[in-house]
């Protein structure tokens, strides 16, 4: 039976050399690319090898080979000892008719054969200047030749000469040539040579300035706020990056879901370019659910609203209550967390926010019971890409039982705080991979009871980010080694003349995992009350790896210890190991944990298991 239909067939090509030419080859290829999604009958066929010197001959030609070969052939699977009118060249007009007398169930293999030939080179590069954009040649400054990137005698690579225009016409745009234009390159194909002559037509325009900005959009946001916040202003020079900045630190705000900047041509006098903003405000309300376990503090839930534009000027307010202590080996019963939290952007100068919290807690640990109402109000400052800095003025009223003693305390501080960070994340739920991270604060104290006392609480926290591709041994950000150190101390005060909430404590994700919460350092004796110190240091190394697209897993160790003394590195090593895994979601991982105590205490729990958004540090 003859005259398949549809026909089937394989595709092989044969590799030139190049790895990168070949997979262009493949990519271009429409025998390779259709033969198992549209099989077609044998005259399609032959209309499709007949298509597929065209599209390789343009992949050739775009990595600098104008002279190639491309052979195609076409024969019966497995006929290899056939004679040599088996096979078919695919340019043969009897190509059809041939492939229609192949019989039914028989699938043919066509191979492709390319050859690069010579390669060709780049011979003269000329720019010339584009009609009404003046007179004599066009110039290139260092910056600008370096942006076009072509030159005489480089090879032919059709992707280098495009992208030279859209490069070169780029950095005219960033030097302030708002009306710069570089046109699509003309080609003279020079056979005899092996070159490849290239013309370029370049409007440079005059240099220009910002004009006006006219704002639209805006039904609940000050403008006048808008405006001062800019990066951006009239009589700058046009630069789209830093226009692109500043629409990017608008959009960041949180209160728009959409900022766009356009150019509002003509040029106004003395060569200004009038700008465009428009805005689209997002949604200003929101109500989150927040949840949370471990096995020391138990589960955690409750709700939270959030307007993110209270008085117009980008304000936050967020009002959050929380029931804490559900169950737990370090509490003791049900507790509450309810606070409210206000945010006000660029308080006094740009890159200084006001945030002031009013709090009510009650937690019942093992340590101790406490019911606090805390204010507090402090401005936090961003100098530069990497540090932040911040100062706070903090009143607390509480009142605390510890092994049967109820005191109640006013608290008064000062905490001064500076933060590094050089991961590169915006989010700080999202995994670091790299960098640096440094956190230093002293917080200067007064606690009135019984008189007034003072001290100072020092802590410091640093970590770092390895990634295993930097030794050949994965893939970029699947590898990753991370390391945690931290110390803390109390100055001017021993441990029983400071609150206990205020005392240093040890054990649980944040310090030592494998001990429940506060359960490293000194404890009451026959008991599994812990006293607190007023020294504490702490170490963690974990190996965290990728897992297909979306799973994870982390082995890691914690080691730290609290003290009595005022120096750090005192007081009991307790060490702890474990593994979890991780599922990654677009909002961050989410993270499972279980880690065991090597040297536990005598009444201490055997395992700990925590469960939260993001990694632990």
């Amino acid at each position: 039976m003859l005259g398949a239909d549809p026909q089937p067939y394989t595709t092989i090509v044969t590799p030139t050399g190049e790895a990168e030419l070949d997979a262009a080859i493949s990519a271009s290829s429409g025998l390779l690319s259709l033969q198992k999604t549209h099989v077609v009958g044998p005259f399609a066929l032959a209309g499709r090898i007949r298509n597929d010197y065209g599209r390789l001959r343009i992949a050739l030609e775009s990595y600098g080979y104008y002279a190639p070969t491309i052979r195609i052939s076409v024969r019966p699977r497995g006929d290899r000892n056939a004679p040599d009118a088996v096979a078919m060249d695919g340019t043969d007009p009897r190509l059809p008719e041939w492939l229609q007398a192949i019989p039914k169930g028989q699938v043919v293999q066509v191979t492709v054969t390319p050859t690069r030939g010579e390669i060709f080179r780049l011979g003269r590069v000329t720019l010339v200047r584009a009609a009404g954009d003046g007179t004599g040649p066009v110039v290139l400054n260092p910056a600008q030749s370096k942006a076009l990137g072509v030159a005489s005698g480089q090879p032919a690579v059709a992707s280098d000469v495009l992208a030279g225009a859209t490069n070169l016409q780029a950095e005219l745009k960033e030097e302030g040539h708002a009306l710069a234009r570089v046109d699509p390159p003309k080609a003279w194909l020079r056979p005899d040579t092996h070159t490849l002559d290239i013309e370029y037509t370049v409007r440079i325009g005059p240099v220009v300035t910002i004009g006006a900005i006219t704002l639209s959009g805006m039904r609940r946001t000050h403008p006048a706020y808008i405006a001062r916040r800019m990066t951006m202003h009239p009589d700058d020079l046009y630069q789209p990056s830093r226009i692109e900045s500043a629409r990017q630190d608008l959009a960041g705000l949180g209160v728009f879901s959409n900022v766009q900047v356009n150019d509002a041509p003509p040029l106004t006098a003395g060569n200004q370019m009038p700008l465009s903003l428009n805005f689209t405000e997002g949604k200003v309300r929101t109500v989150a659910v927040q949840g949370g376990y471990s096995t020391d503090l138990g589960g955690r839930a409750g709700v939270s609203w959030t307007h993110r534009n209270i008085f117009g000027n980008a304000e936050r307010l967020r009002l959050t209550a929380l029931v804490t202590g559900l169950g737990g080996s370090a509490q003791q019963g049900l507790g509450y967390d309810v606070y409210a939290d206000l945010m006000k952007p660029d308080f006094g100068s740009r890159d200084q926010n006001l945030s002031v919290r009013v709090e009510g807690i009650r937690q019942l640990l093992y340590s101790y019971r406490q019911t606090a109402l805390l204010v507090r109000a402090g401005v936090v400052r961003r100098l530069g890409r990497l540090w932040t800095v911040s100062f706070e003025g903090q009143a607390e009223q509480e009142q605390i039982e510890q092994m049967g003693q109820v005191n109640d305390y006013t608290i008064i501080s000062l905490p001064l705080g500076a933060t590094y960070d050089s991961t590169g994340l915006s989010n700080p739920i999202d995994p670091a991979t790299h960098g640096f991270r440094l956190a230093a604060s002293v917080t200067p104290s007064a606690s009135l009871l019984d008189g007034t006392s003072f001290f100072t609480i020092m802590q410091a926290n640093a970590s770092t980010y390895f990634d295993l591709t930097h030794l050949g041994l994965s893939r970029p950000g699947r590898s990753v080694i991370a390391v945690r150190g931290i110390v803390g101390s109390v100055q001017g005060a021993s441990t029983f003349d400071i609150p206990p909430d205020q005392r240093l404590y040890a054990g649980g994700s944040a310090t030592v995992r494998g001990f429940r919460y506060q359960g490293v350092g000194p404890q009451f004796p026959n008991s599994k009350y812990a006293i607190g110190g007023t020294s504490m240091d702490a170490a963690s190394l974990e190996f965290r790896q990728r897992l297909f697209r979306s799973f994870g897993g982390a082995l890691f160790a914690d080691a730290g210890q609290v003290g009595t003394g005022s120096r750090p590195f005192q007081g009991t090593l307790r060490v702890g190991v474990g593994a979890g895994v991780r599922y990654y979601t677009p909002i961050g991982p989410v993270r499972v944990d279980i880690a065991v105590p090597l040297n536990r205490p005598n009444r201490g729990d055997t395992w700990e298991l925590y469960l939260g958004l993001g990694e632990t540090f």
